[in-house]
């Protein structure tokens, strides 16, 4: 069975209005569910994706994660310990901040070995790695 990781912006050009990638991932999540794709996602990606989706949508969207369509990860507050050095490693400001919601899939990812990920962010999904060195698939 695969499995994928799920970002915000994914979960956004699905469930947005006038998102320019919706048929896209709304292909890839109809093809996951046909192939029953193992899909995460964490509270973080939920939050930024519910922020930015507006209503009624919004409320699709959680619908639909309630659903369970995608299973979402929970983290213990200790793991943020965790996520602290990888979001000072990728920050290189003015250009790039690594937020809270990628910081928080590169930490899933680390935890399943899951390394394929639907994301819109592929600039910064492509240079994120795993301590072991392992590079992102991106969907």
């Amino acid at each position: 069975m695969a499995s994928a990781l799920i970002d915000a912006s994914a979960m956004v050009a699905v469930f947005g209005q006038g998102e320019p990638h919706a048929d896209r991932y709304r292909d890839l999540l109809e093809l996951a569910a046909l192939e029953n794709w193992s899909l995460s996602t964490t509270w973080p990606c939920v939050t930024e994706a519910s922020y930015l989706v507006p209503p009624p949508n919004r409320f699709a969207l959680l619908s639909w994660l309630g659903q369970g369509a995608v299973s979402v990860f929970p983290f213990q507050q200790e793991s943020l310990l965790d996520f602290v050095p990888l979001m000072q490693r990728y920050t290189e400001r003015p250009r790039t901040e690594m937020d809270l919601a990628d910081a928080s899939l590169v930490w899933l990812a680390t935890e399943t070995g899951v390394t394929t990920v639907m994301t819109l962010d592929a600039r910064d999904f492509s240079r994120y790695r795993l301590p072991d060195g392992r590079a992102f698939e991106i969907l």
